[in-house]
C-alpha cells in the first residue's frame, strides 16, 4: 500500500503542487538517458537504431559502474530531426538528464541545441563533448611538459565532425586563438571563402590562410588533433610541425599514425591516440559519468562551457598526481608517472569521481 495504491497518492499530489519535488520522491534525478537514433554508430556509420542498442547498454552499465548513475538506453527510430527532438522532449519528464550518442553531424549539432532550448535537464552530446574534454585535458598537460600556453599554441584539427568541431570550440573557450587555429575536412582546410562541402558549423571556423591542404597546415603547427582516418597523418607532415610536437591521433580503430611510427619520425613527439593499448588513451569514460555525477548532484539545467572547462582541468591534474595502488594493480604493477607517456589519468583512477565531480559541480553552481 506505500509502494502503490493508495500510500502512492500523496507524492503523485505533492509532485503536481511542487514539480522539484519529483527529486526527492522518485528516481528522476539519478537517471540519465543514453539516446540514439543509429546514424553514426562508432565507426561503424548509419546501422540504425536498433543496432545502436549494444553501445547504448554499454553506456548504461559505464554510467553506474563509474559514477553509481543509473540510466536507460532509448533508441528512437526516426532520422527526422524534428521528430528526434519531439520524441525526447515528450519523455523527459522521465529524466534528470539525458545523454545524446552516436547520432549523425550535423543533425547531432540540431538536436542537442533545439533540446538544450527546449529542456530543463542537462542535454549532452557525448560524442563532441566527451572526446573534447578529454583530449583537451590531455592537450593541457602536453602544453604543460613542453613549457607552452595554451594561448600560444598552433592548432590543426582533422576531421570536422562532431569531435572534431567540439574539440576545437572547447580549446578556443580555454585560450587557444581562433587566428591559430586550422580546420582541415576530406576537402581540405576550412577557409575563408571556401564554398564547397561547407555549413554554418564549419564556416563558423573559416580562417584566413593560404594553406589549402593538410600537408601545408601541418607546417609549424605545435598540435594535430585527428579526428579522421587511418593514415591521414604522413611521417612528412610530422617532421614540418614545430619542436616538441604534441599529436592525438584519435580515429579508432586504428589511429592516423601509429604511436610507434611517430615516434620513429621524431623522439620529441607525445602521442595520444583513442587505443587501450597505447599510452595516453583519450577515452571518454573519464567523462561522462562524472560529469553527469556533478551536474545531477546539484540539479544542474544545462551542462556549459564552464563545467567542461572544468572537468578537462580537474581530469589534467589528476594525471600530475601519483597514482594510487588501484591504478598500479591495473597497469600489472607498473606505476604510471606524469610525462610523455601519461598526459591522461587511467579510467581506473578511483578519485576520478571525487575530483572530476566536484569540480563539475562548483562550476555549476558559480555559473
Amino acid at each position: 500500500s506505500l509502494a502503490y495504491s493508495p500510500g502512492v497518492a500523496v507524492p503523485v499530489l505533492a509532485i503536481a503542487k511542487n514539480p522539484d519535488l519529483a527529486y526527492d520522491y522518485t528516481a528522476k534525478g539519478n537517471m540519465v538517458a543514453v539516446i540514439s537514433n543509429g546514424t553514426a554508430i562508432l565507426g561503424l556509420g548509419d546501422l540504425g537504431p536498433l543496432a545502436s542498442k549494444p553501445v547504448m547498454e554499454g553506456k548504461a552499465v559505464l554510467f553506474k559502474r563509474f559514477a553509481d548513475v543509473n540510466s536507460i538506453d532509448l533508441c528512437v527510430d526516426t532520422k527526422d530531426v524534428d521528430a528526434f527532438i519531439a520524441a525526447v522532449r515528450y519523455l523527459s519528464p522521465s529524466f534528470g538528464g539525458v545523454n545524446l550518442e552516436d547520432i549523425k553531424a550535423p543533425d547531432c549539432f540540431i538536436i542537442e541545441e533545439k533540446l538544450r532550448e527546449l529542456m530543463d535537464i542537462p542535454v549532452f552530446h557525448d560524442d563532441q563533448h566527451g572526446t573534447a574534454i578529454i583530449s583537451a585535458a590531455g592537450v593541457i598537460n602536453a602544453a604543460h611538459l613542453t613549457g607552452r600556453k595554451l594561448e600560444d599554441l598552433k592548432v590543426v584539427t582533422n576531421g570536422a565532425g562532431a569531435a572534431g568541431i567540439a574539440c576545437i570550440e572547447l580549446l578556443k573557450s580555454m585560450g587557444v586563438k581562433s587566428d591559430n587555429v586550422i580546420l582541415c575536412d576530406t576537402k581540405g582546410v576550412v577557409y575563408r571563402g571556401r564554398t564547397e562541402g561547407m555549413n554554418q558549423w564549419k564556416s563558423a571556423h573559416a580562417v584566413e590562410t593560404k594553406a589549402r591542404t593538410l600537408s601545408d597546415a601541418m607546417v609549424g603547427c605545435d598540435v594535430f588533433l585527428g579526428l579522421s582516418a587511418k593514415g591521414a597523418l604522413t611521417a612528412d607532415m610530422l617532421r614540418s610541425m614545430a619542436a616538441n610536437p604534441i599529436v592525438f591521433a584519435m580515429a579508432n580503430p586504428d589511429p592516423e599514425i601509429l604511436p610507434e611510427d611517430a615516434k620513429a619520425v621524431r623522439g620529441d613527439v607525445i602521442v595520444a591516440t583513442g587505443r587501450s593499448d597505447y599510452p595516453n588513451q583519450v577515452n571518454n569514460v573519464l567523462g561522462f559519468p562524472y560529469i553527469f555525477r556533478g551536474a545531477l548532484d546539484v540539479r544542474a539545467t544545462t551542462i556549459n562551457e564552464a563545467m567542461k572547462i572544468a572537468a578537462a582541468e580537474a581530469i589534467a591534474a589528476l594525471a600530475r598526481e601519483d597514482v594510487p595502488d588501484e591504478v598500479a594493480a591495473a597497469y600489472r604493477g607498473a606505476r604510471p608517472v606524469y610525462g610523455p607517456e601519461y598526459i591522461i589519468p587511467s579510467p581506473f583512477d578511483p578519485r576520478l569521481i571525487s575530483k572530476v565531480s566536484a569540480a563539475v559541480a562548483k562550476a555549476a553552481m558559480e555559473s
